[in-house]
């Protein structure tokens, strides 16, 4: 059929959009690769030195590697103690200040969305993308500790709101057919800006002590390139027909996303879901816990983007570098691009995966393969001293690590999370998860490098500890949601609860047909 053809139109819009995710991966993997030379250059600007018996393990940073002669006055013991401290706490915050940003950002986009429209939203997004990008570019030639926290803070509430707004303007223009494949599509850039930062951060190309600001900066190069492209892009036709109620305008854009005049079956679809939003009140987030019927939904939807992050996932994304030299590989850069590439086939291969496995099946198998990898690594990692081997039992570990996280726990609880929730409560549980996500990607950011100091080899025992009680949980709590109606996932949330259907849920589900008596 027409309507289900992925026309030039349509390939070119959801291309423009999709600039915005891979920004948003951009920002999450810059920071990691240049670590040495940006903690190097922190030192310089602040005029401290870390003491050889201190850190140095964990930041690669001595007197035969630093692009910087550092040639203070001799420090006491409690002086060095206290600039290691320092150093650590600056670029703690370096990485972790853009999960403060997305965090904040991230209840406001939808809102965003609304009150301008897709297209405006995601043009004033890109402001703040680009002031980011400004003031890390010129970190170089000011204090470049404060340019850079300051430039990831912003940077991250660019991404908090783009993490909301490109999946909502994807949904919405695409065909019902296509809706699944092209939404993949989100992460999928995500995971290639993440692998194209880290080649850009080789040391004979940006990460090095001349360019390595400029590759702070580049991410204002797709951002300008979307605000332009924004500029020939249609209008959600849903935003124009159902909040704007202006149909003329939105057949006129379903022509030329479709590539046709016959735009029947898509007004059809969208006159149906405004009848149903208009039966249904928006949930507060009150309410999402003090409503029955919501409460068990919503604990669920939380409990799987703390399990994604807290699964140890990103510590190896900001701090992989680390880790890989003091798993004693010779060159990490090339290791840790070897991850970003794993990343992106996996992701890839998640598409294929998601439609045709339960969303339950993959993310316990996800989850259990990263249990196992998480012991292997720390055991690689303990036995290092002893089997010079051991170093490549870690990185394979890593690889399969990730791999097993795209497989699973990295894009489904961003679908489940959409299925648990009809049209009432779904917009607030979106943005609660979203501020959620964020809010442990930021709790693991700050937190990481503290943790590997005081656990050393034996940090991913603490991750596998923590997958176990979230895969437990999973197995326990955790409805599937493949091609089940509304009211099938509702029941299947009440049975694990063990409550008979509520007369309450049951009025509240009638517009789709819900109630258990009927």
């Amino acid at each position: 059929m027409s309507e289900d053809k992925i026309t030039g139109a349509l390939a070119f819009t959801v291309f423009t959009a999709v600039l915005g995710s891979f920004q948003f991966g951009y920002d999450i993997g810059v920071i990691n690769a240049p670590q040495e030379v940006i903690i190097s250059h922190y030192q310089h600007i602040l005029g401290v030195e870390l003491d050889d018996r201190r850190g140095t393990s964990n930041y690669g940073v001595n007197s035969t590697n630093s692009p910087f002669i550092i040639t203070p006055a001799p420090q006491t013991d409690r002086e060095a103690a206290g600039s290691a401290q320092l150093i650590t706490v600056l670029w703690s915050l370096s990485v972790s200040s853009f999960a403060v940003g997305g965090m904040v950002a991230s209840f406001f986009g939808g809102w965003l969305g609304d009150k301008f429209g897709r297209i405006k939203a995601m043009l004033a997004a890109n402001s703040l993308s680009l002031t980011g990008a400004l003031l890390m570019g010129c970190s170089k030639l000011g204090p470049s500790h404060i340019l850079i926290i300051a430039g990831r803070t912003i940077s991250g509430f660019y991404c908090g709101l783009i993490s909301g707004l490109v999946p909502m303007y994807i949904g919405e223009i695409a065909p019902t057919t296509l809706r699944g494949a092209l939404g993949t599509l989100h992460q999928l850039a995500i995971v290639t800006g993440i692998l194209i930062s880290q080649i850009a951060s080789l040391s004979f190309i940006l990460g090095n002590q001349d360019r390595w600001h400029i590759l702070l900066g580049l991410s204002a190069v797709p951002a300008l390139l979307q605000s332009l492209l924004l500029l020939f892009c249609p209008e959600s036709p849903r935003y124009l027909y159902i909040k704007l109620e202006e149909e003329v305008k939105a057949k006129k854009c379903l022509k030329r996303l479709r590539g046709t005049d016959d735009v029947t079956k898509d007004i059809n679809e969208m006159k149906k879901e405004k009848e149903e939003a208009s039966t249904e009140q928006k949930v507060s987030v009150i309410q999402l816990f003090t409503d029955s019927s919501y409460r068990q939904p919503i604990i669920v939807a939380l409990m799987l983007h703390m399990a994604q992050q807290f699964s140890g996932i990103n510590g190896i994304f900001y701090y992989s570098t680390s880790i890989f030299q003091t798993a004693g590989v010779s060159q990490p850069v090339y290791a840790t691009i070897g991850v970003g590439a794993v990343n992106l086939i996996f992701t890839a291969v998640s598409v294929l995966l998601v439609e045709k496995a339960g969303r339950r099946s993959l993310f316990l198998a996800g989850m259990i393969g990263m249990f196992f990898c998480a012991i292997i690594m720390s055991l690689g990692l303990v036995l290092l001293d002893k089997f010079a081997w051991m170093s490549y039992v870690s990185m394979t570990a890593i690889f399969l690590f990730v791999s097993f996280f795209e497989i699973g726990p990295g894009p489904i609880p961003w679908f489940m999370v959409a299925e648990f929730f009809s049209q009432g409560p779904r917009p607030t549980a979106l943005a609660l998860a979203a501020f959620s996500n964020w809010f442990c990607n930021f709790i693991v950011a700050l937190c990481f490098q503290y943790i590997t100091d005081f656990c050393g080899p034996y940090v991913f025992f603490l991750f596998a500890g923590i997958v176990l009680a979230f895969t437990l949980f999973t197995f326990f709590k955790v409805p599937e949601t493949k091609g089940k109606s509304f009211e099938e996932i509702a029941a299947e949330f009440r049975k694990k609860r063990g409550a008979a259907p509520p007369s309450k849920a049951a009025v509240q589900m009638e517009f789709l047909g819900a109630s258990e008596t009927a």
